[in-house]
């Protein structure tokens, strides 16, 4: 069964301890967009298949992040200021293994469990 109902407007995520995203509900559209970052991956080489899959995956959630990602709190530049949201900024946080992670458990599991209902 596929519950429908998806959020519509942009919402909180509480993604670490004193650190909040705002973010774009997370539907087709975004979806798709990040794919395609997954897509262009460069597999040329010797590298394992592990290893691709794993720069296939973290490509989409940086994408997604840099796609989904409006606001947040509690992120600083390397001088302690309140940084902005930019892509680059977006990209250095989903760097920290531990803030992608918890981006993947809260955002985008839950997309992931549905299309998962739907395959069952």
């Amino acid at each position: 069964m596929i519950r429908l109902g998806l959020k519509a407007e942009p919402y909180w995520l509480d993604l670490l301890p004193g650190v909040r995203l705002k973010v774009r509900p997370f539907g087709t559209a975004l979806f798709f967009a990040a794919q395609s970052a997954m897509v262009r991956v460069d597999t040329e080489g010797e590298t394992a298949s592990e290893v691709i899959d794993a720069l296939r995956g973290v490509a989409f959630i940086k994408a997604l992040a840099r796609l989904s990602i409006i606001d947040w709190e509690g992120i600083a530049d390397d001088k302690g200021a309140p940084a902005p949201v930019t892509p680059d900024a977006v990209e250095a946080l989903m760097e920290i293994w531990q803030a992608a992670a918890a981006f993947e458990r809260i955002y985008a599991r839950p997309i992931a469990e549905i299309e998962a209902e739907k395959n069952a």
